[in-house]
């Protein structure tokens, strides 16, 4: 398929992506970001450093792309993220959407009252661009918590099924390891297709039945969270990865580390108990334990290239029993 895909600088089509990582975060802060990483100076400079110290090291393992889901309230710096596109000649992909439930609800009312009203600034992110910036998004972020979806997520989460309906843009979420299949329901019960939906932080999840579910609905799992070991060691994510691969399922799979190369005011990660939380990391710990496993160079090349290719293309996905 010929469909073009929005980057930082500019469309793209989707054989052009190569090995993408799907979700990592350039650039975060709260609330922000602030006009002194907005303007140029020492901040703004040093952040651009960090970032480009960063692609240069994926670049050393073949990594052609990258998705970056920081949305407004994360601090999404669209002209950041070109500039740091332009001087690297790298694919950066960021989006439209809201992290907080509280930044929606605020947002709902300034914009109106109405979750259509959302939806509409969702649509035109998409299709216009980020404010006056000149970058258009190219994919949707929505959260939704635990232990239940509460009634504003609900409604944040079809918020973005009707962008996504409206435009033909592709949603990647945020969850706690839960409720991912209830987010699949409310997004394909609004007309989102399946395959256009990835489930975020799946990995977080050692269920083979919550995956299964998941998988057997059309969608696509993020193993995204490679390296946040605070959460989960990385050994329990590859046992769940390749359960998943000899199953079949190697076309479902994203592979991603969720890091933040500069996180303002946060933890640097890299470093402590931070230090395989790096963007890096699946390549240097995480392919070698797959091979171990009985992985093949086919399952990764699937996971990396492949299966971001159709999810931007748009190519449906092939029905799994």
């Amino acid at each position: 398929m010929n469909a073009l895909i929005n980057t930082v600088t500019g469309t793209v089509v989707p054989g052009e992506l190569g090995p993408t990582l799907m979700h990592e975060h350039m650039f975060v802060q709260y609330g922000g970001p602030s006009a002194e990483y907005c303007r140029p100076g020492r901040p703004r400079d040093e952040a651009v450093a960090d970032c480009m110290e960063y692609i240069s090291q994926i670049k050393s393992h073949g990594v052609e792309s990258l998705v970056d889901p920081t949305t407004v309230d994360l601090g999404r710096n669209a002209p950041l993220l070109a500039e740091i596109a332009s001087k690297t000649g790298f694919n950066i992909i960021c989006c439209t959407g809201i992290y907080s439930t509280a930044t929606y609800v605020r947002l709902r009312e300034r914009l109106g009252g109405s979750p259509e009203a959302v939806a509409d600034m969702f649509v035109r992110e998409l299709t216009e661009g980020i404010g006056d910036t000149g970058v258009k998004a190219g994919f949707i972020k929505v959260v939704s918590s635990a232990p239940v979806i509460r009634p504003d997520e609900h409604e944040l989460l079809l918020a973005a099924a009707h962008a996504s309906v409206a435009t033909g843009a592709p949603i990647i979420t945020h969850t706690d390891g839960v409720l991912g299949d209830e987010q699949q329901r409310i997004f394909t019960a609004a007309g989102v297709p399946a395959h256009r939906i990835v489930i975020g932080h799946s990995c977080t999840s050692t269920s083979f039945a919550y995956h299964h579910g998941i998988v057997q609905g059309g969608s696509y799992l993020g193993f995204d969270q490679i390296g946040m070991e605070t959460v989960l060691p990385d050994e329990v994510r590859v046992d769940s990865m390749l359960k998943l691969i000899h199953a079949g399922w190697a076309s479902r799979i994203m592979i991603s580390h969720d890091s933040v190369w500069h996180w303002v005011g946060g933890p640097r990660m890299g470093t402590g108990q931070h230090k395989n939380w790096k963007p890096t990391n699946f390549f240097e710990r995480i392919v070698p334990m797959l091979y171990y496993g009985g992985a093949t160079d086919e399952h990764i090349q699937t996971m990396l290239w492949d299966n971001p290719r159709r999810f931007f293309a748009g190519e449906p996905t092939s029905p799994i029993a």
